[in-house]
């Protein structure tokens, strides 16, 4: 399964299942010298981890590293991270393990392989996320070597749209404040009360990740097949539940002419031709609403019959906000590589 593998010189390879015995990542081509610990792992995992809004599993998610570091530096040598389950509950996916869950992989992984983990999806699971995120956190050090940050935020949940950057209510500082990380207390408490919604209903909801990266160099990415705006994109959609994304003005453009278009600021998200401009880089990410669900749906099993499933265990009203992270690590790993790549670009 070479999709298990991302990138090309800051490399990234994950494993592991949901309800397997552990999750982790190996990252091979971090330069030697980088500063990084466990605790600087663990920090960004938390922030993937559930808060109480959500519902869903709980765990530490205390990552171990195994090899590449030491006395607190990188060594150059593959760097190999893992993540122990000690809370995962197979016994609520008993009942469905003939059954191909709606909105989910269950169907498409049996087609593709005609052999499938049916706890809690397996590697198609969400869980698989933290092991981008224990690498996104090597990535973000590494940049903030060269002055790059990268942050994100949910700008729209439960289809409640929160205020832009520049806007009165829009405040960084309260991203990490709320648990749905909207960066508007008046947006936090609106959206809150329609997740408590919504889950009351036993349904879910999806929402919109915008993603800023500050202080990207000019000149990153490729001018032809490996643009950087398509790494990115192919970044965000290998996120299990996202579903579009758009840069700058992204789908309004096609609305615009082109004297509106070309005068407005960061019409292309801070990348021109494929290649970084220089200016701040952001785009939006969609996320679709959490497929497991408490209200009774029709699902097929593998003999090709309709049932009627109501999906038990322990899943989030809408993981959006659990998702900034995600975004962010990814994000991170894209620019990580495509900086090492260009100290090869000239004599």
């Amino acid at each position: 399964m070479a999709g298990n593998i991302f990138g090309e010189l800051f490399r990234v390879t994950t494993f592991g299942e949901s309800h397997g015995e552990a999750l982790g990542c190996v990252i091979d081509g971090c330069p030697a010298g980088l500063e990084i610990s466990a605790a600087d792992i663990e920090k960004e995992l938390a922030r993937r981890r559930p808060g109480g809004v959500y519902g869903s599993r709980d765990e530490k998610d205390t990552p171990e590293i195994l090899s590449g570091v030491f006395e607190g530096k990188t060594l150059g040598s593959p760097i190999a991270i893992v993540v122990r389950n000690t809370n995962q509950n197979s016994g609520d996916y008993g009942e469905l393990k003939d059954i191909y869950r709606p909105g989910h992989a269950d169907f498409t992984w049996d087609a593709k392989f005609g052999f499938r983990d049916w706890r809690g999806g397996g590697r198609s699971s969400g869980r698989e996320t933290l092991c981008r995120v224990a690498a996104g956190a090597i990535a973000k050090k590494f940049l903030a070597l060269s002055g790059i940050t990268v942050r994100a935020w949910v700008s729209s949940i439960a289809g409640l749209q929160q205020p832009s950057p520049g806007e009165d209510d829009f405040d960084f500082d309260e991203i990490e404040r709320n648990p749905l990380r909207v960066p508007s207390k008046n947006g936090a408490a609106r959206a809150m009360a329609k997740i408590e919604e919504l889950r009351a209903e036993g349904d879910s909801a999806g929402g919109i990740v915008t993603c800023l990266a500050t202080g990207v160099p000019a000149g990153l990415g490729e001018p032809v097949f490996d643009k950087l705006d398509a790494r990115l994109a192919a970044a965000a959609l290998s996120i299990g539940a996202c579903k579009g994304i758009e840069f700058g003005a992204g789908f309004a453009a096609a609305g615009l002419k082109g004297s509106e278009n070309n005068s407005a600021e960061n019409s292309g998200g801070g990348i021109l031709g494929g290649i970084s401009s220089g200016q701040d880089i952001f785009f939006r990410a969609a996320f679709k609403p959490t497929p497991s669900i408490g209200k009774p749906q029709k699902a097929l099993d593998r003999e090709g019959k309709t049932r009627e499933i109501t999906i038990k265990g322990r899943h989030d009203v809408c993981i959006v906000p659990r998702a900034v992270p995600v975004v962010e690590a990814m994000s991170a790993l894209v620019l990580a590589d495509f900086l090492l790549l260009s100290r090869s670009n000239r004599i």
